[in-house]
């Protein structure tokens, strides 16, 4: 067998490798993240369950604090030491995030109906479901418009910061529509940057299983978010 010869079969056998590896890992993008989802809702539902979950969650600033740094703690330390960490210890990360987040929003049950928050899930559902499908399948680079989403959404964080003490409600609406609009385009910037990612892995070993958690985490975010400022939007508020 001569050079072409060997190349050539070296190619489609890395061909193969790739159909094969891929849609495994696309399947454990959206499972590892329906999986984060569901440990969030049950873990806010428990909380809001609770009242004394609740009241030491909500009057103690220590501890409510305490918690939202430790999410950020937990999304920085993964995304950075991903390549360092075991695909265990990433996951397990990734779920105990889940699990913070989830006890962090339970505050959602305390101020909207749970009809709303219902309503409010399956349209984000449906929002992010139709944007993650554009994301896949489009031919158009989205590589610029992910930089430019990036830098609305440092605008959007910043503008709610001033708003804090501001306490502007019509500045808030408008935050919370340019919030959907930031994280409607972020989803099918993130599935297509996922998609290119995982399409030059050469296999589905721990390495590319790694690339698929952060995968997961993206999108996990991308629909918390979401959700959040469609709710702030559409959500009814309890008398």
């Amino acid at each position: 067998m001569d050079y072409e010869e060997f190349s050539n079969v070296a190619t489609r056998e890395r061909e193969l490798e790739m159909s094969t590896a891929f849609p495994l890992l696309m399947r454990k993008v959206y499972l590892w993240m329906t999986l984060a989802l569901v440990i969030t809702g049950f873990a806010a539902y428990y909380v809001a369950s609770s009242e004394t979950l609740m009241t030491a969650l909500f009057t103690n600033q220590i501890l409510f604090w305490g918690l939202v740094i430790g999410e950020l703690v937990l999304v920085f330390a993964l995304s950075a030491a991903i390549n360092k960490l075991s695909l265990t210890t990433a996951t397990l990360m990734f779920v105990l995030y889940s699990v913070v987040n989830g006890a962090t929003l339970s505050f959602i049950f305390i101020l909207y109906t749970t009809a709303s928050i219902t309503n409010v899930f399956f349209i984000t559902a449906g929002t992010f479901a139709a944007m993650a499908v554009f994301g896949y399948f489009t031919k158009t680079d989205l590589s610029s418009m992910g930089k430019i989403l990036m830098m609305a959404l440092i605008g959007i964080i910043i503008a709610t910061i001033v708003n804090i003490f501001t306490k502007s409600e019509g500045l808030a609406m408008i935050l919370n529509y340019l919030g959907v609009l930031v994280f409607v385009g972020l989803t099918a910037y993130d599935t297509q940057k996922i998609k290119v990612m995982l399409m030059q892995a050469p296999d589905a070993g721990e390495g590319a299983q790694k690339v698929a958690l952060l995968g997961a985490l993206s999108l996990y975010l991308d629909f918390i978010n979401l959700f959040i400022y469609l709710l702030r939007i559409f959500g009814s508020r309890r008398d």
